[in-house]
């Protein structure tokens, strides 16, 4: 099954919730009046789109109606495709891997949301395009964290530089730094804490890691990744704001889309955050971790057969 097809199929019970309850709001309705407005409106709430985003979406298509003068509500389901599009952007964001000697990623994100999972996923996609990967073990508040990702790496066919359970991460991020320069390493990625009951310490931590990365490499990290559950709708979105406040992310990674009716978040979280989504997960397998192509994306959402497969 090609990428296309596979995106298409995780997307099933999103388009459900998103597309088809739409699509009865359009049909049940013959002129885009006041009260189809306010069920759109709500239609898209309940798709995990955002209240914010869904007044945005709804005030735009009320003016492009005046504008058109399109007075069929069946003809708006293309208006609202174009303008999910648009939110979503146009151009598909890479990964900014030009760091000297080597590139260094941050991936935060709080606990059960696949962040390490999601680590040993990116060091295959990475490693695949022939860039030495080294990761760093920098979750030392659980063990489990440190073994998983061991697991991973072993997985993925990279090396994983780890210390005991407790141990301070800058050091574990250190001590990463020197064998990737040691090793010629095209590229760190460093594995952090998740745990969000105290934000202060969150900060703090990842202050000090950043310090300790800088004096290696002053330009880093090159990228702070933040990832989010897609099952967990808009607490997702809540989670980027406070990750976004401590970490400085520059994008984000959107797992679980496969089998959730809650992807319409990844709209909310791009209007919202005005951060970029750079990797989506859709599955299981090592491959299934791919950069987000919003073009992709909202074909794959309204069932269009206008993107490629791949």
């Amino acid at each position: 099954m090609g990428f296309f097809s596979k995106l298409k199929e995780s997307l099933a019970k999103t388009r459900q919730v998103f597309v088809e309850k739409i699509e009865t709001l359009l049909t049940g309705y013959r002129k885009p009046d006041e009260e189809f407005f306010e069920e759109l409106e709500e239609a898209l709430i309940q798709a995990d789109v955002g209240v914010t985003t869904s007044m945005q979406l709804v005030e735009k298509l009320q003016k492009i109606c005046k504008e058109r003068r399109i007075e069929d509500a069946s003809l708006l389901k293309d208006v609202l495709a174009e303008e999910v599009a648009r939110i979503l952007g146009e151009e598909d964001i890479e990964l900014n891997l030009k760091g000297q000697p080597f590139s260094v990623i941050l991936v935060v994100g709080v606990n059960g949301v696949g962040k390490t999972t999601t680590i040993g996923k990116l060091a295959w996609f990475l490693k695949s395009q022939g860039k030495k990967v080294i990761l760093a073990a920098g979750d030392t508040f659980r063990a489990a964290a440190i073994d998983q990702l061991e697991i991973w790496g072993n997985r993925a066919g990279v090396e994983v530089i780890k210390h005991q359970e407790g141990s301070d991460p800058a050091a574990v991020a250190f001590d990463a730094m020197q064998a990737a320069r040691a090793r010629k390493a095209d590229v760190i990625i460093i594995d952090t804490a998740g745990r969000l009951h105290n934000k202060v310490n969150l900060m703090e931590e990842l202050k000090k890691i950043k310090r300790v990365i800088q004096r290696e490499v002053p330009d880093a990290p090159h990228e702070v990744l933040l990832v989010l559950d897609a099952t967990t709708g808009q607490n997702a979105v809540n989670q980027a704001k406070i990750f976004g406040e401590a970490a400085g992310v520059t994008g984000i990674v959107l797992t679980k889309l496969d089998g959730t009716a809650k992807g319409g978040v990844i709209i909310s979280i791009k209007n919202e955050l005005k951060v970029p989504v750079k990797f989506i997960g859709i599955g299981e397998k090592m491959e299934d971790l791919r950069p987000f192509a919003p073009h992709e994306f909202a074909s794959a959402l309204f069932d269009r057969s206008d993107a490629k497969e791949m």
